[in-house]
């Protein structure tokens, strides 16, 4: 045998044992595999089983409760809608009681008018209730149309009483007919009462707002207003502030009404004799420094001067005082040309803010045009 053959070993007994000793190991090996698989398998499958399980009567429980919770929510529902039934029964109750009360007192009224002689007013002003601050008839135009026709069933049902025809012969069929014709002209006759006052209060309420209109004309003109400028809705605008004024007005609505009423000349007035009696008030209230008096030589007179006749003196002090007064128009002058300058200043700043802002906006747009 050569160096470069293999050995395969076949015919060597040590080789095969070998062999068979290390399948022998690879199978205990995958024996071992296998049954700890089943183990690990079995114990999955035991944990899974206690997981449906579970899950199983979770899910019982769970059907229990919604259907205890449906069953609480049928109770309540049902226990909801009795309620509202018995409520709206008591409503229909009180409302009938209420309704069979106006209807006697309807009837009452009717009776009474009836049984009076003389003719009284056309109409009567309803008196509005304690509690509400509303009117019966403002109650009854904001009632909805259900309730309008809930309150017409409610009071046709014992206004309109049920015929008891049964076992009447002609004659009573007769009589009875006849009381049925002359109840529809007696209450045809009052319809057509009721609609004929109705008429005329709206005749008189026409009349009233004409006669109203024609007072407000006249008081508009007195004014100096438009014939139709308090005829309408609203009062009419009056102009309370200057657009153009940067200060905060703290005038009350009616000093400004009444300087539109021509009392401006007034005002303005009354505005300078305050300021002039201010200025003069601050100026008798000056220090005033008077020269001391002097017997024989005048203090500071050089030589060669005359010297200082009677009376000089007090036309020195008048000049003083108008020389005083200058100063002080002179002054007053100086503020307002600086009041005026600082105007100036402002707007002048505002319209240097107001072109920054538009170069600033230009440079962006430039800026946004290049990087598109």
């Amino acid at each position: 045998m050569s160096d470069d053959e293999e050995y395969t070993g076949e015919g060597d007994p040590e080789f095969i044992k070998r062999q068979d000793q290390k399948r022998s190991d690879l199978d205990e090996q995958l024996k071992e595999y296998i049954s700890e698989w089943r183990k690990q398998r079995s114990k999955e499958e035991d944990e899974l089983k206690k997981l449906k399980e579970k899950q199983a009567k979770r899910k019982i429980s769970r059907a229990e409760e919604e259907q205890k919770m449906a069953q609480r929510k049928k109770e309540e529902e049902e226990r909801r809608v009795r309620e509202a039934e018995e409520k709206k029964q008591r409503e229909i109750e009180e409302k009938r009681m209420r309704l069979e009360e106006a209807e006697k007192k309807r009837q009452a009224m009717l009776q009474a008018m009836k049984d009076k002689d003389k003719k009284g007013p056309n109409f009567t002003i309803a008196k509005k209730e304690a509690g509400l601050g509303l009117s019966s008839a403002a109650m009854e135009r904001n009632k909805t149309k259900e309730q309008l026709e809930e309150e017409k069933k409610i009071s046709l049902s014992f206004r309109i009483k049920p015929l008891a025809i049964e076992g009447f012969g002609e004659a009573k069929l007769r009589e009875k007919a006849q009381e049925l014709w002359e109840l529809i002209v007696k209450l045809e006759t009052e319809k057509y009462d009721l609609e004929e006052r109705q008429k005329r209060q709206d005749y008189d309420l026409k009349e009233l707002k004409e006669r109203q209109k024609q007072q407000l004309r006249h008081k508009a003109l007195k004014k100096g207003l438009d014939p139709e400028a308090l005829t309408g809705k609203y009062p009419p605008k009056i102009q309370v502030a200057s657009k153009y004024e940067r200060r905060v007005d703290t005038r009350s609505y009616d000093d400004k009404k009444k300087l539109f009423e021509g009392g401006y000349n007034t005002v303005y007035a009354e505005t300078l004799e305050k300021t002039w009696q201010e200025r003069q008030e601050r100026f008798t209230q000056r220090t005033k420094s008077k020269l001391p008096k002097w017997f024989g030589e005048r203090p500071g007179k050089k030589a060669g001067e005359p010297e200082t006749p009677e009376g000089e003196e007090d036309a020195k002090a008048d000049e003083d005082i108008v020389e005083d007064d200058e100063e002080v128009e002179e002054e007053v002058a100086e503020e307002e040309e600086e009041e005026a300058e600082e105007d100036e200043e402002e707007e002048e700043e505002e319209e240097e803010e107001e072109e920054e802002e538009e170069e600033e906006e230009e440079e962006e747009e430039e800026e946004e045009e290049e990087e598109e």
